[in-house]
């Protein structure tokens, strides 16, 4: 989810052979909607957003995130504070990259991000129960 068209098609560039379907939001007041009608296996935020910003979208998957048990967000800024950083990993991210983005850093990151989502549904499959993912 990022406000700017152009950084939401740079990112699906980045990802395209990483991510089999990539859906983006421009508007954070609809990520909720979004997020329940494509029940995505990663999430990338971008931080400061018009209306709602990112820290507030993490706020609000909270619930929907537990619920699935380990479900990645990878939130993507310009701000380079030590405040945001810690702010977002304090309310549930997993990796915080910083524009201007380096397409091998995302699509590793991204990668791993995913590998590791997809073993998390390999256990749960297999044992039948999630495992606490904190």
């Amino acid at each position: 989810m990022d406000d700017e068209p152009a950084n939401i098609e740079l990112l699906q560039a980045f990802l395209q052979g990483i991510a089999d379907e990539v859906r983006a939001v421009t508007d954070a007041r609809q990520v909720e909607e979004a997020f329940r009608e494509f029940q995505p296996d990663i999430v990338l935020l971008d931080l400061h957003m018009p209306n709602i910003d990112g820290l507030e979208v993490l706020r609000r998957l909270r619930s929907a995130r537990d619920s699935l048990g380990y479900l990645p967000v990878v939130v993507l800024t310009a701000d380079t504070t030590t405040v945001a950083r810690n702010s977002a990993l304090i309310l549930g991210a997993d990796d915080f990259l910083t524009k201007p983005l380096d397409r091998q850093e995302v699509v590793l990151r991204v990668r791993n991000l995913l590998r590791t989502r997809h073993l998390f549904e390999e256990v749960t499959m297999v044992t039948g129960s999630r495992p606490k993912s904190d």
